[in-house]
């Protein structure tokens, strides 16, 4: 979804000693808004390409794409994706996914060997570059995430970025597990148990350079576009979920905007900025790294008389920089597949 596969891989990387939580409780806040917001948000949603549905098939002369938009953390109805396509990952030629096995232990290892690379032990700290009021509410809300303050204070902002958007039932999850435990690990796992070889698309080390260049007024305006999400995490997790099992995963993307517009304390101009900053470098610039390594993948397996599977964030999907109208700009026929089993439409 909105974070990269990588992203909660580093959680488990930096052995963060989290509390115990309840279960994710919480309520959806999209139902709960005015039926005019509603209605705007959606409107915004649906003049993006692709913006509903999860499961799609890429097809170029014999070559074979089935795309699956993944929710990174755990969740029952995933078994209802895998039985709906865990056939196709049996017979496939290769399965892609952001990161595999192989780029998430180096991530791990890397993680644990240099702190640095999430810790800023020399620069000025993070109270000394916010005013007094958003550090305040900075450290309360990592602190609820089981990070104590004077270690958020040498934080590197868009760690602490992530770190805010996750909820911290969502943290304990993954501390517990030692895994998220999401669909893409599942597909990982049913490739593995299927002989089916597993690429990466990108290199384990993509998450250091995705905010180079970033100035220091930008990076603290990335944790105050943040922070209106970080005070009801646990709502945002459920409104989160009930999207992504509704094919509407691009609403939660809107949903951000519009929430940072209220809350931020930014204007919109740069809360716009924030979004399309974290679209550009989360997803987009991405996206297009990854035609490449699905286009090779598929073009092999054509060769064995297969098709490949790949499983990624279901925000790469939709958009005018998503894999889905990238592939069709290099051509690519791209065909919706209806959901069976119980999943809802879309998902």
């Amino acid at each position: 979804m909105r974070l990269s596969r990588l992203l909660p891989a580093l959680l488990i990387a930096a052995g963060l000693a989290l509390p115990a939580a309840a279960e994710c409780v919480g309520r959806n806040l999209l139902e709960a808004l005015p039926s005019k917001s509603q209605a705007e948000l959606r409107a915004a949603a649906e003049r993006v390409p692709y913006h509903h549905g999860l499961f799609w098939q890429a097809v170029k002369g014999d070559q074979r794409i089935t795309l699956i938009g993944t929710y990174h953390f755990d969740d029952p109805r995933h078994d209802l994706t895998l039985a709906q396509f865990g056939p196709d990952l049996d017979t496939a030629g290769a399965l892609l996914v952001e990161a595999g096995p192989k780029e998430e232990a180096r991530l791990a290892h890397a993680m644990r060997s240099d702190p640095a690379l999430i810790m800023d032990a020399t620069g000025p700290t993070l109270p000394e570059r916010m005013s007094e009021d958003d550090w305040e509410a900075l450290w309360k809300a990592m602190e609820v995430r089981g990070i104590p303050a004077v270690v958020t204070s040498r934080m590197r902002p868009w760690y602490v970025s992530v770190l805010l958007s996750i909820s911290p039932c969502m943290l304990k999850q993954v501390r517990q597990s030692g895994e998220t435990g999401g669909l893409d690990h599942l597909l990982v796992q049913r490739a593995e148990k299927s002989g089916v070889p597993v690429k990466a698309l990108e290199p384990w080390d993509t998450v250091f350079s995705l905010f180079d260049g970033m100035s220091p007024r930008e990076e603290i305006d990335m944790i105050r576009a943040a922070m209106p999400a970080a005070e009801y995490a646990d709502d945002y997790a459920v409104t989160l979920t009930d999207a992504y099992f509704a094919g509407d995963s691009w609403l939660i993307w809107e949903f951000g905007r519009f929430d940072a517009y209220r809350n931020s304390g930014l204007s919109r101009a740069e809360v716009d900025r924030q979004v399309e900053f974290a679209q550009r470098t989360l997803m987009d610039q991405r996206n297009r790294h990854w035609i490449g390594p699905l286009e090779k993948a598929a073009a092999q397996a054509a060769r064995q008389g297969k098709g490949i599977v790949a499983g990624f964030g279901a925000l790469h999907l939709a958009g005018e920089g998503g894999v889905l109208s990238l592939l069709g700009k290099s051509g690519w026929t791209i065909t919706q597949i209806k959901p069976q089993g119980g999943l809802a439409n879309g998902g």
